[in-house]
């Protein structure tokens, strides 16, 4: 179990696309206009560079960033069905396996399975790290890559998914804004990276893609009652990390009809819990919230439901009773492109006779 896994906590999504555009101007840019030689992407150095603002930070590009190193599962996946896997020049920390409608784009990036020091990061001569979660960038965080701002004076600008923004550079993840914690928020960071990379096209479409699935189980749920729900990894102390109410996982089991039995949980994303508190709390859905690791599947997730519905002390409870403990991935409860997948995945569990 690694410890830095277990608090990625994001806060102050302050995030705002902006754009600052080169104005062209005299006859000499106006004829090179109408003969076509100032035509290219919106990024080209005729364009000007794009700023954005995330994390109360703002990110500005001369041009787009060609060499890539994606933090956490969720950037790789974002990068990748962008169409920007070939930029990706090193990746670590996945919590499964590639969502297969982007594995081909993401075949032949780099991985490494925990996160690089500083100097392994500088190795690999980025010109971009994207953050799947805020801890990396904390500045005590055990051969860390170091802080945002430390980055920035190398040359190397950075990201963070916003619904993992810390509170402050330098800060871990523990802590989050709920206000910064929503589907709209993994909207805008797809319309930032495809504006930062100049693929805006190509962003906006996964948007509309993503809006209209995640649209149509709402719509088919709308109106089902709402059982409860509870993200729940057994460790090997004997205790219970457990998704709370600002985690991003609430959000997940919220669009896909369903309430977070911890929702009243607000200081922190994850807590860890006995036996005995998830017995007062007796979800009617238990899911495993497990993984480590690129080739970790729900087959492998299946020793954790194992876990539990083997456990005396949970004879008793509601979804120990009705067979409803399943396999879940860490990764499908982390904020990206995968979150219609894990809402349409978690509805066709919870509402099966009304989504399929």
């Amino acid at each position: 179990m690694r410890a830095t896994h277990l608090f990625l906590t994001s806060a102050r999504r302050t995030f705002r696309a902006k754009r600052s555009v080169a104005v062209l101007v005299g006859v000499v840019a106006l004829t090179f206009s109408m003969v076509g030689c100032g035509s290219g992407s919106s990024n080209d150095a005729a364009a000007g560079s794009v700023t954005v603002e995330n994390c109360g930070r703002d990110v500005s590009v001369a041009a787009p960033p060609e060499r890539v190193y994606a933090v956490y599962q969720p950037s790789a996946e974002m990068m990748s069905a962008l169409g920007l896997g070939d930029r990706i020049v090193g990746s670590s920390f996945f919590d499964g396996e590639f969502l297969p409608e982007y594995a081909d784009a993401f075949e032949g990036a780099p991985y490494s399975e925990n996160n690089p020091t500083r100097e392994a990061l500088l190795a690999t001569n980025p010109d971009f790290v994207f953050g799947g979660y805020g801890t990396v960038f904390a500045a005590d965080t055990p051969n860390g890559v170091g802080t945002r701002a430390s980055l920035k004076k190398v040359g190397i600008e950075s990201y963070v998914l916003t619904p993992f923004c810390p509170t402050k550079d330098g800060k871990t993840d523990q802590e989050v804004d709920p206000a910064d914690v929503t589907v709209d928020a993994i909207y805008n960071d797809l319309l930032a990276i495809g504006e930062l990379f100049g693929v805006e096209d190509k962003a906006e479409a996964l948007v509309a893609e993503y809006k209209s699935r995640i649209g149509k189980v709402e719509d088919a749920v709308a109106d089902a009652d709402r059982p409860t729900v509870a993200y729940v990894r057994p460790q090997e102390d004997g205790t219970f990390q457990i998704c709370g109410g600002i985690d991003f996982g609430t959000q997940i089991i919220e669009h896909a009809g369903g309430v977070n039995a911890f929702a009243d949980v607000t200081t922190t994303r994850n807590i860890y819990v006995d036996a005995e508190e998830l017995i007062k709390r007796d979800p009617d859905v238990i899911l495993t919230n497990s993984g480590f690791g690129i080739d970790y599947t729900l087959d492998d997730a299946q020793s954790d439901v194992d876990k539990i519905m083997k456990n005396p002390a949970f004879a008793g409870l509601t979804a120990v009773k009705n067979h409803t403990v399943y396999p879940s991935l860490f990764a499908d409860r982390s904020a990206g492109v995968r979150t219609a997948h894990a809402i349409e995945q978690l509805a066709q569990l919870i509402h099966p006779d009304l989504v399929g």
